[in-house]
């Protein structure tokens, strides 16, 4: 008799545990509110002084159009309202993924909104800087994923005038307006163009070293 109620109790169980997996399914996970996160500053030293140290290259044929971003990424969803839907707190969206509501704090400068229209999404390394970097051997095809990379810190969800005046800027000539976002920052940075293969000029790289040397 022990042995059947045995049976019966690990069948209520093994039910009540499929039961809460597919509630957990069925209701998901709370928004991330935050980019991947980058390799921490040793790391980032470390890829550092592996990244080749060149004078950047030319502007000569850029154009934010060789970069397609912004591309669909799931049913009516592409990278922007992602990165909203990501990087927000209680965001809503229509049936096109048009956030329509929610609230974003910028980490670059503290800011805090409540409509996506005050937000930029910011490519941390900028798609000018990475065509001046080595990206402009690229193919369109490797360009595109460079532009709408979900994977590595390289989206994140900003104050839409702190972002346009960070333009396409390097380290060594911008840095967040919060002081303490640069640590995380130049890792971030650090972490993308080692990923790519990108390389850094002189002043760039000794900014960036200054930072983390300080984290």
């Amino acid at each position: 008799m022990s042995a059947v109620y045995a049976r019966r109790r690990l069948a209520t169980l093994t039910a009540a545990t499929a039961l809460a997996a597919g509630a957990t399914f069925l209701t998901g996970t709370p928004a991330q509110a935050a980019p991947p996160e980058p390799v921490s500053a040793a790391t980032a030293r470390t890829y550092l002084g592996r990244l080749t140290e060149k004078a950047e290259g030319s502007s000569d044929g850029y154009s934010r159009d060789k970069f397609p971003h912004w591309i669909t990424q799931s049913g009516a969803c592409n990278t922007r309202e992602v990165v909203l839907k990501r990087d927000g707190t209680n965001v809503q969206q229509d049936s096109s993924c048009a956030a329509t509501s929610g609230t974003w704090k910028s980490p670059y400068d503290g800011g805090t909104w409540t409509a996506a229209s005050d937000v930029d999404i910011d490519h941390v390394v900028p798609l000018s800087e990475a065509w001046k970097s080595g990206a402009s051997s690229w193919t369109t095809a490797q360009r595109q994923g460079f532009a709408n990379d979900l994977t590595r810190p390289q989206l994140i969800a900003v104050t839409d005038n702190v972002n346009q005046s960070k333009g396409d800027q390097d380290p060594a000539e911008w840095l967040p307006p919060t002081t303490s976002y640069h640590c995380y920052y130049a890792r971030m940075w650090v972490d993308v163009k080692h990923h790519y293969d990108l390389t850094v000029n002189p002043e760039e790289k000794s900014a960036l070293s200054s930072i983390l040397n300080g984290c």
